[in-house]
């Protein structure tokens, strides 16, 4: 006797976009692999700066979930009407670092404002849009807290989001960059030189979160989906912290 095995499929597939901060691009492409295969569900990722993705959602575009690299963005999307508030809660958290360009350097035990002038030279150092993205928003706080902002910020060179930050420092454009710990670990060309303690910026935290007017089965389901084991592993292999309060 021949048996078949039947998995549960949705009775109509259905499309899912979803607009995620750029932190979260090789983890999310990941995830909706597995999502995809489960479900039957088709999902569409569009990636790039908090910041930017909020602000095109409440311009109409057509996004299902936003998930964001910091809570302001949501509260903002919140207090614009443009979010199914029960829907909400915080995906992962991260780590700031502090990257320089090669592989296998050693960490530097303590961060002072001379080791981080003698490292940057007559080079700049990378960060996102240190007004706008939440990478840069956090390490403008983690710099300012430390005392070395007023030395560095003309230093500064910015970008739109983290991956660009990060890809500046891989090609060697800039020695040294602020950036996620998910972000180093996804690049072998770089070496994290410091971390920043936790005090010195608000908590990374990446909220989700389904739009208004977009709750239907196949978004509830990947919500759902990030919620369970197979997600959250994928988001600890990529160096994102899944247990946060």
């Amino acid at each position: 006797m021949l048996v078949l095995a039947i998995w549960p499929r949705p009775a109509q597939a259905e499309d899912v976009t979803v607009f995620a901060a750029s932190s979260l691009r090789t983890v999310m492409e990941a995830i909706g692999d597995g999502f995809e295969a489960e479900t039957g569900h088709r999902l569409t990722l569009a990636h790039g700066g908090s910041s930017a993705l909020a602000r095109q959602i409440t311009l109409g575009a057509p996004a299902d979930v936003f998930i964001s690299a910091n809570a302001d963005w949501m509260d903002w999307l919140d207090g614009q009407g443009a979010l199914e508030r029960e829907t909400r809660f915080d995906l992962a958290g991260n780590r700031l670092v502090l990257i320089g360009h090669g592989a296998g350097r050693l960490a530097w035990p303590e961060l002072s404002r001379d080791v981080l002038i003698d490292a940057l030279g007559d080079r700049p150092l990378a960060m996102a849009l240190v007004d706008a993205v939440p990478a840069g928003l956090y390490g403008r706080s983690a710099l300012q807290s430390l005392g070395f902002w007023e030395a560095v910020s003309s230093r500064i060179v910015q970008v739109d989001n983290v991956r660009a930050a990060l890809a500046l420092v891989v090609l060697g454009e800039a020695p040294l960059g602020i950036v996620y710990q998910s972000e180093a670990r996804a690049a072998a060309a770089v070496s994290v030189l410091y971390t920043f303690p936790e005090e010195t910026h608000a908590p990374i935290r990446y909220p989700v979160a389904i739009l208004a007017g977009r709750s239907d089965p196949a978004s509830r389901a990947f919500l759902d989906y990030l919620r369970g084991p197979v997600a959250r592993a994928a988001l600890e292999r990529n160096g994102f912290l899944v247990d946060v309060p």
